[in-house]
């Protein structure tokens, strides 16, 4: 009996996703949002999620995880993301992903999971993990494919995950018959903004240091407060070395990137000031840029009905994607 083939091609869609832990920071905005708002208008088909499923694999206060939810579709709403143009919604309110998730990991090996770097890194940092944080790979893979996705935007740390995305539909493919394109990496051109007090270190939400991480809800006094006490050196004429001068260099791809700039004219702009001086422009930048969305973020975060409406919209519009993948799935294995 021959296998069915699904005919339908999607040669442009884009899939996406996010951990609800909180309002973002000006790495993830960055990195990340700034981009996912540039791809919006650029690929028909975009979708964005706030993987909730994946962000359990840490305990997690429930009357957090649900502010947290509601924190960032704010703060992704504020930053430009358009409900009209990308589908915006909740991983776990789609339950096709967990279900796929299911049949993919049954067609990856253990010894494939534990080579990928994020499980060497996170089950050393404690000890021992836990299965979900074992597999999250698989869901991962499971979130980009359920979508037929072709393109996926990635960070340079996440490469190998998007590797065993393709390594699964190849796998399915092969048994079952052409079903999921091969998705490729978009990556993004901008680069990773360090910590303010570890510029060794990229900048993240959960460095115990305060004085480390600027949110993009942070109020202009402590983005000044935090800039200000940025880890720079002892030299200071602002010049731009990554190597030998992490901490000014951060600076100045901050700068350059929250003033829409390049770093040469950022390094020009800098000429005659020393770091303290220099400090006060960045300053002026990235609060100048974050004031509106601050404000955004505030005004959305006084309605949760909307913004959990909105997330009940995204979840029709993406499970009307989802749903008639999933049965194509379940009719191939054998399910139906």
């Amino acid at each position: 009996m021959a296998l069915p083939v699904c005919t339908t091609v999607h040669p442009h869609r884009v899939f996406s996703g996010i951990q609800p832990t909180g309002v973002p920071h000006l790495g993830n905005y960055l990195g990340a949002l700034e981009n996912w708002v540039a791809l919006q208008n650029q690929y028909p088909t975009v979708l964005y999620s706030i993987v909730d499923l994946h962000s359990i694999t840490q305990p997690q206060d429930p009357m957090q995880l649900r502010s947290n939810i509601l924190d960032l579709t704010a703060s992704l709403l504020a930053c430009g993301i358009d409900p009209e143009k990308a589908v915006l919604f909740q991983q776990s309110q789609v339950s096709e992903h967990a279900e796929l998730s299911w049949i993919l990991g049954c067609m990856t090996s253990m010894p494939r999971l534990r080579h990928l770097p994020q499980w060497k890194m996170k089950s050393k940092q404690k000890s021992e993990g836990s299965v979900g944080l074992f597999t999250y790979p698989v869901l991962q893979a499971a979130d980009i494919l359920l979508y037929q996705s072709t393109h996926v935007p990635v960070g340079e740390d996440q490469v190998q995950h998007l590797e065993l995305a393709q390594d699964l539909a190849r796998i399915f493919n092969n048994r079952y018959g052409d079903l999921f394109p091969e998705p490729r990496t978009l990556l993004s051109s901008t680069r990773k903004v360090k910590s303010l007090r570890d510029p060794s270190a990229k900048m993240s939400k959960s460095d115990p240091q305060t004085m480390a991480t600027i949110t993009i809800t942070d109020s202009p006094e402590d983005i000044a407060l935090k800039i200000r006490r940025a880890v720079t050196d002892f030299t200071s004429e602002v010049t731009f070395d990554p190597e030998t001068r992490p901490g000014v260099s951060n600076l100045l791809l901050i700068h350059a990137a929250m003033a829409a700039i390049s770093v040469e004219d950022a390094v020009s702009q800098a000429r005659g000031l020393d770091t303290g001086a220099y400090k006060k422009l960045v300053s002026e930048a990235v609060i100048q840029r974050l004031a509106p969305i601050r404000q955004e973020i505030g005004k959305l975060r006084a309605e949760p009905a909307y913004l959990q409406g909105l997330l009940a919209q995204g979840r029709v519009k993406a499970r009307e994607l989802a749903a008639p993948v999933l049965a194509e799935v379940r009719h191939r294995v054998g399910f139906c």
